[in-house]
């Protein structure tokens, strides 16, 4: 109760403090101030004060470029953007004037620029990344979470986050899984396209484990099985069109 009270006499104080002496980082292009930060001026800090826009990430810089990237790589399934998947090319065209590129073609790239390029590597006829999930792992307060919702949004998804270890049962995590994944958005058309985010993977049973591999692995056999077959599940909504990110402690 000490603590507490200690707590919130620091956070009048600061409110106070930044009542008197607005910042322009709280305000908007429009000089509104920011509806979040106004309505709950009694919330915990590290709510109050979480990185909101991909910019203010604290995160590994390599780690949010590459999360990125392979999540606008499903801009052409998801929005219908076909120069999003195009834009790698002019880029790894630019490689071959230098001599040392043909001798050594990987010897002096960075690590960023590897990765890129084989996430860019292989789509599969759906045109859907190689890797249809992303897993963030890293010990507690790394800002993994925080990361995959600013990512998130960032991209123009809606971030739709279930924790496996509360979902013990698999016929409910796949539920779960569908009903993010599959279902078609119902509060119109201007309503953003839903992003899954899956907190303490780890924590899951092996049971919905394998339900998760079976969901991909269904999907790239059906692609490449009978065209009948293919397009009487595609109707029924079972091919995945959306991405994934999950998310754990011990990988």
């Amino acid at each position: 109760r000490h603590v507490q009270k200690v707590s919130q006499q620091l956070t009048e104080i600061i409110n106070s403090c930044l009542e008197s002496e607005p910042s322009t980082e709280s305000l908007d292009p429009g000089g509104n101030m920011d509806p979040e930060e106004e309505s709950a001026p009694h919330c915990l800090w590290v709510d109050k004060f979480t990185p909101r826009r991909y910019m203010e990430l604290l995160s590994d810089d390599y780690t949010n470029r590459c999360l990125l990237k392979w999540l606008k790589l499903w801009d052409t399934v998801v929005f219908g953007k076909e120069k999003a998947v195009k834009k790698g090319k002019p880029s790894t065209a630019a490689h071959p004037p230098f001599s040392h590129s043909k001798e050594h073609p990987n010897k002096w790239k960075t690590k960023v620029q590897l990765t890129e390029e084989i996430l860019e590597a292989e789509l599969d006829q759906h045109k859907r990344p190689k890797y249809k999930v992303a897993l963030l792992c890293g010990p507690p307060g790394l800002g993994k979470t925080t990361l995959a919702h600013v990512i998130t949004r960032h991209a123009g998804y809606n971030a739709v986050e279930m924790n496996a270890s509360d979902d013990r049962s698999p016929e409910v995590f796949k539920t779960r899984i569908e009903a993010a994944t599959q279902m078609k958005s119902v509060l119109g058309a201007g309503e953003k396209p839903n992003c899954l985010i899956i907190d303490e993977i780890d924590g899951a049973p092996a049971a919905s484990i394998n339900v998760l591999l079976n969901i991909i692995h269904r999907k790239d056999v059906e692609g490449e099985g009978a065209a009948g077959a293919g397009r009487r599940r595609q109707r029924e909504g079972g091919l995945l069109l959306r991405p994934i990110i999950c998310i754990c402690n011990d990988q």
